[in-house]
């Protein structure tokens, strides 16, 4: 089974977006049993809240629910749990880096590496572009599927 978790500031836009897309994709492609994925935070600005209503209603547009979620933390013991941890920004990073002690086995990336193109998700929190936000994480979850389906 491969263990993924996204990550993002609060864990109510980017990295909920990004864990519920992942999910509907490895539905589809019919591997949902050789996957686990979940989404955290970097900050404890969110914990215990629901996802942002605007990135539920894009995720809803395409038929995606992310009832029931709500937002964690990400820690230390996280990575060992996960064999990877994905990042939205490079802000994400840092913090990531942070709270995990480094990243000694190479599993935090940035999401949109797996896009075949440079950059970070922008925060929609901020932009109020949650169309762009959805293209940029589910390019970066497709190409992370395509990466990883050569593996399984």
């Amino acid at each position: 089974m491969y263990r993924i978790c996204f990550v993002c500031h609060g864990n109510i836009c980017r990295s909920p977006m990004a864990e519920f897309v992942m999910k509907d994709l490895v539905e589809k492609a019919g591997l949902s049993s050789r996957f686990y994925i979940e989404s955290a935070a970097t900050s404890t600005e969110e914990i215990g809240n629901p996802v942002y209503p605007p990135a539920r209603r894009k995720l809803a547009e395409h038929g995606i629910s992310c009832a029931g979620k709500t937002a964690r933390q990400l820690t230390r013991r996280d990575y060992e749990r996960f064999d990877l941890l994905i990042g939205m920004d490079r802000a994400n990073l840092r913090n990531m880096e942070r709270i995990c002690g480094g990243d000694p086995e190479g599993r935090i990336h940035l999401l949109l590496e797996y896009a075949g193109r440079p950059g970070e998700v922008a925060d929609p929190w901020y932009t109020d572009d949650f169309d762009a936000a959805w293209r940029d994480v589910y390019d970066g979850c497709r190409g992370l599927l395509d990466s990883l389906r050569d593996r399984l």
